[in-house]
């Protein structure tokens, strides 16, 4: 059931509630479907604790991706977001790892060493222990490239980028580029369209629609792995403060309902956001 289905990544310490990495029983890999309000993954039905890094698929030594996957496994964690893009306007020296390099004249993915076969390793070093990863395509900040790397290569603004042809029409290419390398792993949890995709002072429908039409691309090319949108949980019900109200063009409970989306993400900022007490619980 898509609708109740939610899914909350932090970094807060959850040792306590969690079984001695020893006591964990291994199962047998297979693809992780949402499951009323709770997910199931490698057979088993429940709420899992995971956390971020998005700088994971950026490191050059394969040790240090195992290292990491190590301490996240060992620790009970059992899902992990990473950043499946890294976008630049223009290629970078020897050495400095890129996925994507934009431009009006002829994009390039690179595929390379330094391109998406660190991300490989990183889906690989996950299948052998047993790591769920929530793999995203493009970033609303500008950090790592993200939209302000598609508006300078193809134009407009980032609140055009959703409805800008070419800038799509690429996206849509580097999405297909990573969906096929890892559209029979099991260690793939979720594709997500974008992280905290905004669209300031648009109606919530511009946002809808990309999320309804790239949903759908995405369900297109993979059958089997759920796809989630990546917002933040703008516009859920309650109370009339910032995070509650649509004013970045982003309706959570609407996007709920886009037929492709498997489950919905909420990100939680307490210290920069008005919430109330009820909401946080």
């Amino acid at each position: 059931m898509k609708a109740t289905s939610l899914l909350t990544l932090t970094l807060i310490s959850l040792a306590t509630a969690l079984p001695s990495p020893s006591l964990l029983t291994p199962r047998a890999a297979s693809i992780s479907t949402a499951n009323g309000t709770r997910f199931t993954i490698d057979g088993e039905t429940a709420y899992f604790a995971g956390t971020n890094s998005y700088w994971i698929g950026f490191l050059t030594n394969n040790k240090d991706v195992d290292t990491v996957l190590d301490h996240i496994s060992q620790s009970g964690l059992k899902i992990l977001r990473v950043w499946g893009f890294n976008d630049v306007k223009s290629t970078p020296g020897s050495g400095a790892v890129w996925f994507q390099q934009l431009s009006a004249s002829g994009s390039t993915i690179n595929t390379g060493a330094n391109g998406l076969q660190r991300l490989d390793y990183v889906v690989r070093s996950a299948e052998k222990r047993g790591v769920k990863l929530i793999i995203n395509f493009v970033n609303y900040w500008d950090d790592y490239g993200g939209i302000a790397a598609y508006v300078a290569a193809f134009g407009g603004t980032k609140e055009g980028w959703y409805t800008n042809a070419k800038a799509q029409a690429q996206y849509r290419k580097y999405v297909a580029a990573v969906v096929g390398r890892y559209v029979d792993s099991p260690a793939v949890f979720a594709w997500e369209l974008a992280n905290e995709p905004r669209c300031k002072g648009c109606s919530t429908d511009v946002i809808y629609k990309w999320a309804t039409d790239t949903s759908a691309y995405i369900r297109s090319l993979d059958a089997k792995h759920m796809i989630t949108l990546g917002d933040e949980g703008f516009g859920v019900p309650g109370a009339s403060s910032y995070p509650y109200g649509t004013s970045e063009g982003v309706d959570f409970v609407k996007n709920l309902g886009v037929k492709d989306l498997d489950f919905g993400v909420f990100h939680m900022y307490p210290g920069s956001c008005e919430y109330t007490l009820s909401l946080v619980r």
